[in-house]
């Protein structure tokens, strides 16, 4: 039952208003672009296409997203739908508000189906923001197929890799709870703009 829940979440392809739900995408004007991947079985094959948007998805950016803003949320469909549907919509809210408490500007939220962690380069390139948050589902276990991860970073450029990113991972109920992910996001953030760095030269402090 394990074993099906997870190929299931790999496999499954995300419906905005089933997923996310339509008060949430009303709220927050939320709209989906898409990588260069074309569908899910492409997706799965080629990583290299999940890391670049497509030229549509880069127009609809620059047409509909404000630029330099201090932080900006991407929510990724990537290995998980059902993490995405489980978590995405109550976690966004309140990374939001804490940003919002701490005076920063929030650049348009959006979501990005066949989405891989290199993404996140192409959103920095386009929109200069200081802080990338993508809200991305993990690749499901048999322990759950719910597992969210944060994958952050600091003005992100084109070349950026791994070892330029941080990572929040296990947002589920059995792991980092939504609050404390929120919370955890935030501070992040705020040490990323404070020392204007992230990666392998930053580590979270609690």
């Amino acid at each position: 039952r394990d074993h099906a829940a997870a190929r299931d979440a790999v496999r499954g392809e995300l419906d905005m208003a089933r997923d996310i739900g339509a008060q949430l995408m009303a709220e927050w004007k939320l709209f989906e672009v898409v990588t260069m991947a074309r569908d899910k079985n492409e997706y799965l094959l080629r990583p290299d296409l999940g890391r670049r948007l497509s030229e549509s998805a880069r127009q609809m950016l620059e047409s509909r997203c404000a630029k330099g803003c201090d932080l900006q949320i991407v929510i990724g469909d990537g290995l998980s739908v059902t993490a995405v549907a489980t978590q995405a919509p109550r976690l966004l809210p309140m990374i939001a508000t804490q940003s919002s408490e701490r005076g920063w500007k929030l650049g348009q939220p959006f979501v990005v189906r066949h989405c891989r962690v290199g993404a996140m380069n192409d959103v920095g390139e386009l929109l200069a923001p200081g802080v990338v948050v993508l809200l991305i589902g993990e690749r499901p276990g048999l322990a759950t197929a719910e597992s969210l991860s944060a994958y952050m970073a600091f003005r992100p450029r084109p070349d950026d890799t791994d070892a330029d990113r941080n990572l929040i991972s296990n947002i589920h109920a059995r792991g980092v709870p939504l609050p404390e992910a929120a919370a955890r996001v935030v501070n992040l953030a705020a040490q990323m703009l404070e020392r204007q760095t992230s990666g392998v030269g930053l580590k979270e402090q609690h």
